[in-house]
């Protein structure tokens, strides 16, 4: 009988599990699990088989579970099953790993009774299975129910982490503006002066923090304006009038290519100008002074190819994606977020195409947007 058969080859079937974890890449047995994994698996599989040989029905019920398991109240094995499932997600492993475990033991059941031509009965191999699949189903629940709970709490974290940032840089820019219009109001000043000009700064800074949340909010949700085709010249004219006083308050030269005005585009026009905007920020902000920023924009086969360059000195080796990870800044310059290009390369996405950066070590980096061509009518 197979409880005998578990009972009499409980510690080599163990050892045969062992050896079998142990063989499989990136997981070790602690004993821990070895203690309430399979080794208490098999003595409740045992004990099921015990009381069925007995008639003792719901004594088998109440160790094993009915085929198919219990949504309302776990049983003994479902409750250990459980706890496997939640130590295997606490030590870092993925969830078939914990289907593994409970294979390797039939496997090694299986195995063993071949060597030993032990006869089992087909109700005995029915219970075998019953008792396998409802410690799998309540483990892969319970893993998976935790890890889902984790993930949540790691989303608010980062959610609230997120908005702290941004009510941190908000509150900076509105500082500095309300302290501008203070010196002003006290010395008369106008908006001509060095004073005005950090009170366009910060004005500037705010609408960006914003226009970027509602860009992430917008991305996120898929709450997308309509695509639409629209005139490339157009658009980088748009842009052109956007970036000109960033440059002027920068010191930087400020070159905007010619467009061909045959060139079109398909997007969200609000997210793309978004987008090209953060670019065109970035690019000021870490453009040695009084050196040229140029925008440049042109065909490349059905590719609309939108290039930012600057004079940053160009990056540390290895640096190029980190700076679209969010919260990532480019150099030891702290201000803003480290959001700005993580939502450019968002917006971008949403709209078929993509973000990408060229260092040119010693001189600077080249963004580049690429988009579908899109013909005009």
């Amino acid at each position: 009988m197979m409880n005998d058969f578990l009972a009499n080859n409980r510690d080599n079937l163990i050892a045969r599990c062992v050896e079998k974890v142990a063989k499989r890449p990136k997981r070790a047995a602690t004993a821990g699990q070895l203690k309430n994994g399979i080794p208490m698996f098999i003595d409740q599989l045992t004990r099921t088989l015990q009381a069925e040989q007995s008639n003792q029905d719901a004594t088998s019920l109440r160790i094993s579970g009915p085929s198919g398991g219990d949504v309302s109240k776990l049983s003994e094995m479902g409750l250990a099953a459980a706890a496997h499932g939640k130590a295997l997600l606490h030590l870092g492993y993925s969830v078939d790993q914990v289907v593994h475990d409970y294979g390797d033991l039939c496997q090694a059941i299986t195995d063993l009774a071949f060597e030993r031509d032990a006869p089992f009965s087909i109700d005995e191999y029915r219970t075998l299975n019953r008792c396998l699949d409802n410690a799998i189903a309540d483990a892969v629940s319970e893993f998976s129910a935790q890890r889902d709970a984790a993930i949540t709490v790691q989303q608010s974290v980062h959610e609230n982490e997120q908005l702290g940032f941004l009510m941190h840089e908000l509150r900076n820019a509105l500082g500095t503006a309300s302290l501008a219009v203070s010196a002003m109001e006290k010395a008369n000043l106008t908006l001509a002066g060095a004073t005005g000009a950090v009170l366009k700064r910060s004005h500037a800074s705010m609408a960006r923090l914003i226009s970027n949340a509602l860009a992430e909010v917008a991305v996120k949700g898929g709450a997308r304006g309509q695509t639409q085709p629209i005139s490339l010249a157009s658009f980088i004219a748009d842009a052109k009038s956007g970036a000109d006083l960033d440059a002027t308050t920068r010191g930087s030269r400020f070159t905007v290519a010619d467009v061909d005005p045959r060139l079109g585009i398909s997007v969200d026009r609000d997210l793309m100008l978004g987008a090209l905007m953060n670019l065109l920020h970035n690019a000021f902000k870490f453009t040695h002074r009084h050196t040229e920023v140029t925008l440049a924009a042109y065909a490349v086969g059905e590719r609309i190819l939108i290039d930012v360059k600057d004079h940053c000195g160009g990056l540390p080796p290895g640096n190029a994606e980190k700076m679209f990870t969010p919260f990532s800044q480019r150099s030891g310059d702290r201000t803003g977020m480290g959001l700005g290009l993580s939502i450019a390369r968002k917006s971008v996405e949403a709209d078929s195409g993509l973000l990408s950066v060229r260092d040119r070590p010693g001189e600077g980096c080249i963004f580049t947007i690429d988009l579908p061509r899109h013909a005009l009518g």
